[in-house]
């Protein structure tokens, strides 16, 4: 069998640092296997350049795998700060100078343009998708002399009984619990929902697959009890869903006596208080919604199934049960006007007591309606490279005239948060006096 290092590549601490999940995933199949792995983290290396130079002279790998988490941060105001393929390329190729073994890309980041990352970075092969199966396959046959493609992907989509264990690295799984105090799990993959911009149903596909529940309670508790793990994100594209998957793990934690504060991404339709109670006995501490308009109309334009009713349901059931909330809010996009600006900056009067994070246009990604949307409008042609952010702004509003309207809306009031590089820069400013954990639900004062 194969050394094989695994390098998560991404650098950025915004809001706050997030545990390499993936590469824990790849890491249990790949020892699964029978590989020798190692697995190193650049954000949570100190010296890292030196302490990777050390580890790759140390295990001599006949692999070396890179994981890309994020293209960019998704901010149309944070120019060429917000990319971050223009390190990945770096790192690789200081990295090719101290070995020869063939470097394999993967990650999130890399499965939304695979065949233009490949190039970009020029590494000489490169994973589509879920790795747990795909990459032990890939290195199985460059070990037997096959020639096998530059993309491999998995031969299909594994079901949630079927996801590796996360193979957590000690050492590196520490430094996040300093930096931020969270640790993440995944309780499913995939998405049925059908947000024109989003991406999670390309990548995971179109249905959920869920763990069982008590595999997810499993990972839990073994990172309260080995680790003293005290806080948990759940990374799913939507925690709660309509077949209650997400009651029956709010039920096992409970069950198991668990003492754990965890956080999700909701989608803000079909909670009721009772749900939310149970929820928050089993340690739900803060919700974060995935509301993305606040009118009819832009709702509809970004292709939501809920409604303006739902959203401000959702939000009053939290403020009844003080149960911190932030909204995710998207300015600029399909259907914006004038009149939809203007009402949406009225409505947000309705989300008070939230931690509302406003932001300004679309990323543009292949596979999504909005790129279809953007072809159709003449905002990209098919040659245009998505390699370097590409935004949406509605052609009926001025984008920069809108960005300064909600600036205006947003002037004193410390629960609106734009742009979103200063709403950033406000929260590490609270990581550098010690807070951790989300840090926006610190931000809530307590009604």
């Amino acid at each position: 069998m194969s050394r094989v290092l695994l390098i998560s590549t991404n650098l950025a601490t915004a809001p706050y640092a997030v545990y390499p999940l993936g590469m824990a995933l790849v890491a249990r199949s790949l020892t699964d296997s029978g590989h020798q792995v190692e697995q190193f983290d650049l954000l949570a290396a100190e010296n890292n350049q030196a302490a990777l130079k050390e580890m790759i002279s140390g295990l001599k790998p006949d692999f070396i795998c890179f994981s890309l988490r994020n293209i960019d941060n998704t901010d149309s105001l944070s120019g060429d700060e917000g990319w971050y393929l223009e390190t990945a390329r770096k790192t690789i190729a200081e990295i090719r100078a101290l070995s020869s073994a063939p470097t394999i890309i993967g990650g999130p980041a890399f499965s939304l343009m695979p065949e233009a990352i490949l190039d970009y970075l020029a590494a000489d092969y490169g994973i589509a998708g879920e790795g747990e199966e795909a990459l032990p396959r890939l290195l199985s046959e460059i070990n037997s002399g096959s020639r096998p493609p530059a993309i491999s992907q998995g031969r299909k989509p594994l079901t949630g009984k079927e996801f590796a264990k996360p193979l957590f690295h000690p050492e590196i799984l520490k430094f996040y619990q300093q930096q931020s105090g969270i640790a993440n799990l995944q309780s499913k993959r995939g998405c049925p929902h059908h947000c024109h911009y989003c991406t999670y149903p390309g990548l995971e596909g179109h249905h959920f697959r869920r763990r069982p529940a008590a595999a997810v309670v499993d990972d839990i508790e073994h990172l309260t009890k080995t680790y003293d793990v005290r806080t948990i994100f759940f990374v799913d594209s939507v925690f709660n869903d309509n077949q209650g998957h997400h009651l029956a793990i709010a039920e096992e934690i409970l069950n198991r006596s668990l003492k754990i504060n965890w956080s999700a991404f909701f989608r803000p339709a079909g909670l009721d208080s009772k749900t939310l109670k149970l929820l928050q006995r089993s340690g739900l501490s803060a919700l974060e919604s995935g509301s993305d308009a606040i009118t009819a109309e832009t709702l509809e334009g970004l292709g939501k199934d809920f409604s303006l009713e739902d959203i401000l349901t959702t939000h009053n059931l939290c403020r009844k049960l003080k149960l911190p909330i932030a909204h995710y809010l998207i300015f600029g996009g399909p259907q914006e006007t004038p009149a939809t600006l203007s009402q949406g900056l009225k409505n947000l009067d309705k989300l008070s007591g939230g931690v509302l994070f406003l932001f300004s246009g679309l990323r543009i990604l292949p596979g999504t309606n909005l790129y279809q949307r953007s072809l159709k409008e003449g905002v990209i042609t098919p040659a245009t490279s998505l390699l370097r952010p590409t935004y949406y702004f509605s052609p009926m509003i001025n984008n920069e005239a809108m960005n300064l309207e909600i600036s205006a809306a947003c002037k004193g009031r410390r629960l609106r948060l734009f742009p979103p590089g200063e709403a950033l820069e406000r929260m590490q400013v609270m990581q550098r006096f010690g807070f951790k954990g989300l840090l926006w639900d610190q931000l809530v004062q307590p009604s």
